[in-house]
Parts: C-alpha cells; structure tokens; sequence
C-alpha cells in the first residue's frame, strides 16, 4: 500500500511520518504570514488536525503532499485572522469606559480575606472532629440544634455542649489543654 493510501485509510504512523515531512514547511508559511510565533503554532496544529479529518479526500496516487498541507494552512490563516478581525471589531464596538476604576481596595480586601480565613482554618482545625463537625453544621450551614442533631444522630444536648465547647475553644487567648492522662474532652483544665 501506498504512503498516501496508507494515510488516507488512517494509518497512524503514516500521518506522524507526514507530519515530520512537513510540520516546518506548515509553521514557516504560518509564521510569514502571520507574524505571531504562537499563532503560527496554532495554525500548525490546527493544520494538521484538519488534514487529518480530510485524509480520504487524499489522491492515493501523486507526488508531494505540501501543496495540499498548505492549502489546508491558507484556509485555516484565512480563519484565523477572520476570527481576529472580527474580535478586534466587536471589541471597538464595546462603549468605552471613562475611567478606570481603581482595584488596589478589592486587592487588599482580598488579602484581608484570605488571612482572616486562614486564621479561621487553623483555629478550626485544632477543635475536636466532634467539635469540627457541629460548627460546620450550626455556624457554617445554618442549622439550628435540632436540625444537627438530627444529621448527626446524637441527642440536641450533645450539639449544645459541644458547640459550646468549641465556642470557649475559639476564643481569642484561649488555649484549653486535657489533664494529663485524661482523654475525657469533658475535663479540660485552663
């Protein structure tokens, strides 16, 4: 069979020798008449991704396969800078904005933000599971005891003295520590 016969029934290692052929004829064309290294690039892959959907429309007989691979590429340059023309278009229809607003605040809030919740998560992570759980029921989802209680399958007292216990736990300067040999959280000494 063929090498063209080859490719147009879809052979693989085929198509990868054509690529090899030609892949720097395609990106040289595309860079000429582009200009634009990354766009050339695209151009290239997009080239080639067509050539392979249109392999059947290959002549099995004939010589070089660059004047097909590039008229491919010329089609796929065509679009390109279509698609770009049109953007810059739409874009130059876009009303313009007077002034620019100035983003420094959001910027900072957002660095307030982001230490304020990394001080959140490490106070939270050092609460009990049990603890963990019933703030991320209670504070974090909304649910009232009754409703935690429920999801957690233990009675509404349990959700009152453990969230209770995770409040004292979370507050500013406190630093709760379990006598020693004690694994009981009920008997914790300050």
């Amino acid at each position: 069979m063929s090498y063209r016969a080859r490719i147009r029934e879809g052979d693989a290692a085929a198509f990868a020798q054509l690529f090899d052929e030609y892949a720097r004829a395609v990106y040289s064309y595309a860079y000429r008449v582009l200009g634009d290294w990354a766009a050339a690039e695209d151009a290239l892959s997009l080239t080639f991704l067509e050539a392979w959907r249109l392999k059947w429309k290959i002549d099995p007989d004939g010589g070089s396969l660059r004047p097909w691979l590039l008229g491919i590429a010329t089609n796929v340059v065509r679009n390109m800078r279509r698609a770009v023309r049109r953007h810059r278009d739409a874009m130059a229809r876009m009303p313009r904005s007077e002034t620019v607003a100035d983003f420094a605040d959001e910027v900072a809030g957002r660095i307030d933000d982001a230490e304020r919740l990394a001080a959140v998560r490490q106070a939270y992570g050092r609460l009990r599971r049990h603890e963990q759980e019933v703030v991320a029921l209670c504070v974090w989802s909304g649910l009232n005891y009754a409703e935690a209680a429920e999801a957690l399958g233990v009675p509404v007292g349990t959700v009152k003295s453990r969230l209770a216990r995770a409040r004292k736990r979370l507050e500013p300067g406190s630093s709760p520590r379990q006598v020693k040999g004690d694994l009981s959280p009920m008997k914790e000494v300050r």
